[in-house]
């Protein structure tokens, strides 16, 4: 039996996302025999948890709603626990790709977090408008902290290994953008290191996301707020921390 330090567990957050979540557990599993899956069920009001289970992951179940960001968390924190070595995210909605999670975690043998990125040259992704901007603006400020270039400082298809996951346990905001920005900038200000590799998204399964106008707007104004907060931040050293069952 292969050790859990060896494996990779990936993390699924899912909010009421039962049409979708069964073919992405699925779709995981047939990647490779090496991968655990761990979906966290967000607070869901229809059957996303016993989708999952049946779809062969193990199921977090988490009393109400509280964002990707805290579920998450409660991702890492099982992980600690248990030992994983690597972790990744991918999202329930079927835009992550399973068959590039073997590409995103190459990223790690050189850095301690690997970020899929969708504007590296790969697939046809594309975002327009207000919301292009700020990413735009977003990955210029947060390289030149990491010290590294990097496209695509949004995306949630990033995998980790263990300083952070540790570092992940000790600090991952559930406010908004906290899951992508906020984590990433305070990785980085302790000393954590990051990469990108270039992955193709695709469309959801089931499902339309809001993407209108005003809401592009408004992504621009958090955003450019969120990441001021993340750069105000006094930097703090990672540790390692163990969660006690």
């Amino acid at each position: 039996m292969t050790d859990a330090a060896d494996r990779v567990l990936i993390i699924v957050p899912a909010w009421n996302e039962s049409r979708n979540v069964g073919n992405t557990v699925r779709e995981i599993r047939a990647a490779s025999q090496d991968y655990d899956v761990a979906v966290v069920d967000d607070g869901s009001m229809d059957d996303t948890a016993l989708v999952a289970a049946e779809a062969g992951a193990v199921v977090l179940v988490l009393p109400f709603n509280l964002g990707v960001g805290g579920a998450m968390k409660t991702g890492f924190r099982y992980a600690q626990r248990h030992g994983y070595g690597r972790v990744i995210q991918v999202d329930a909605d079927g835009q992550h790709n399973p068959a590039e999670i073997s590409r995103v975690l190459e990223g790690l043998e050189r850095a301690d977090i690997s970020i899929g990125a969708r504007f590296a040259g790969v697939g046809d992704y594309d975002v327009r408008g207000p919301r292009r901007w700020a990413m735009i603006v977003l990955a210029k400020v947060v390289s030149r902290v990491a010290k590294t270039p990097l496209t695509d400082v949004t995306s949630g298809f990033r995998a980790a290994g263990r300083k952070g996951i540790d570092q992940y346990v000790r600090y991952y905001p559930a406010e908004y953008f906290g899951d992508t920005l906020d984590s990433l900038v305070a990785a980085v200000h302790a000393g954590l290191t990051v990469t990108q590799v270039p992955v193709a998204m695709r469309p959801r399964q089931h499902g339309v996301p809001s993407q209108g106008t005003l809401g592009s707007v408004v992504y621009l104004m958090r955003s450019g707020f969120a990441l001021t907060l993340a750069l105000m931040r006094r930097a703090r050293p990672a540790r390692n921390v163990v969660e006690v069952a």
